[in-house]
């Protein structure tokens, strides 16, 4: 069975600046983490919302979309088309 992977892109509500971008197979479970402070990378910037979402059947294709958005080309990119 296919397992689909997202890529999504979190703003901070309590630091509007601050964004973070992350892998998952569940943005739902993978938010509520970030917002529970399970993550070290993002627990002082919580709570957060999720800005978009995106998914791919390819988990290959994914990470490196994911490495994309995290490079400054990337940055520039997905605050031009997501704000």
């Amino acid at each position: 069975m296919l397992e689909l992977k997202f890529v999504y892109i979190l703003r901070s509500i309590s630091h509007p600046a601050r964004h973070y971008v992350g892998l998952t197979c569940d943005v739902a479970s993978r938010l509520a983490a970030h917002n529970a402070e399970h993550s070290p990378h993002t627990a002082r910037y919580k709570p957060w919302r999720v800005v978009v979402s995106l998914e791919f059947g390819d988990q290959d294709i994914a990470a490196r979309f994911e490495r994309y958005l995290k490079s400054g080309s990337g940055r520039a990119f997905a605050k031009r088309h997501f704000g």
